[in-house]
């Protein structure tokens, strides 16, 4: 018998019926003896040198607006700090006093203390962590204009930095805080530009962090499954420019983990076979792909 996939409703059937869902991956993807090794993590590199200088020469440059980039989220007018007001109301007075004041007056208030209420809170809020890289842009925006520095964007990254050092004990204690942690580090690449371009430093802990949304233990959650779609959603497109090998090896590991574990729910089939298809298509979801996905959700 040749080999044979499962379809979002958990019957077996053959690969040759998955290719024609994917037409554009190449032959070797489906090759289930195809499993090349990913390279060990960066982790000298991500945490021997601070994310907060992530140029090599030390000329950080200037975070500017992300222009043309439309998160999944909707689009952002930038520089209106007003319109962030309504995401500060979950805090207490306290809190939301400090961080309205770093909206508007930023040289004001101690801009490392925001930076790590805004982690914190992210942490434990998944629905703010999905926001909260426009609240972040929206206060180095306001720091740059008045100071001209970067004190909050300094401490925003050291402190990401930080979780980013412990993400192994952060899931074990808490599967919500890892999901959300992922959720807003990918907010934050997704919003935050240096010249023009995505933040460097935070290239290879994104992938690390989808990475290890890809590993059996996690497919087998349907939480993690549903973090990697939809981050793979939101900056896919733009991780592969930057290092197209690694997003390689994710998909390697993600074609495995469609393929060949047992035991993944319906609904972590669907999304894993979703998002094979929609990289394959050029990061777009084809009328035909939105009918058919739709449709199995239905039913």
């Amino acid at each position: 018998m040749g080999l044979a996939g499962t379809t979002s409703r958990g019957r077996l059937v053959p690969i040759s019926t998955l290719k024609g869902r994917v037409p554009n991956a190449p032959e070797e993807f489906w090759d289930s003896s195809w499993k090349d090794r990913i390279s060990a993590t960066r982790e000298a590199n991500l945490t021997s040198r601070s994310w907060a200088d992530p140029s090599p020469t030390g000329r950080r440059g200037a975070v500017i607006s992300p222009g043309a980039v439309k998160s999944c989220w909707g689009w952002t007018v930038m520089g209106e700090a007003g319109r962030e007001e309504y995401k500060i109301q979950a805090f207490d007075a306290e809190t939301q006093q400090l961080l309205k004041t770093a909206l508007k007056d930023p040289g004001a208030v101690d801009l490392e203390k925001a930076a790590n209420v805004i982690v914190d809170h992210s942490l434990q809020d998944c629905v703010f962590s999905k926001e909260a890289g426009r609240m972040c842009y929206a206060i180095i925006q306001a720091e740059s204009k008045q100071t001209g520095q970067s004190v909050f964007r300094r401490g925003l990254l050291n402190r990401l930095q930080q979780e980013y050092q412990t993400r192994e004990r952060l899931r074990e204690c808490s599967l919500q805080g890892w999901v959300c942690y992922v959720t807003f580090i990918c907010n934050i690449f997704d919003y935050l530009r240096v010249n023009n371009m995505p933040m460097m430093a935070l290239v290879n802990p994104v992938y690390d962090c989808l990475f290890r949304l890809a590993q059996p233990d996690s497919l087998s959650k349907e939480e993690e499954v549903d973090c990697l779609v939809l981050q793979l959603h939101r900056v896919g497109e733009q991780l592969e420019k930057m290092n197209g090998q690694r997003m390689d090896e994710l998909f390697v590991l993600i074609r495995d983990g469609f393929l060949l574990l047992t035991g993944l729910s319906s609904l972590a089939q669907l999304l894993l076979l979703e998002i094979i298809e929609f990289r394959a298509a050029g990061w777009k979801t084809t009328p035909a792909a939105h009918k058919y996905y739709y449709s199995e959700v239905s039913d």
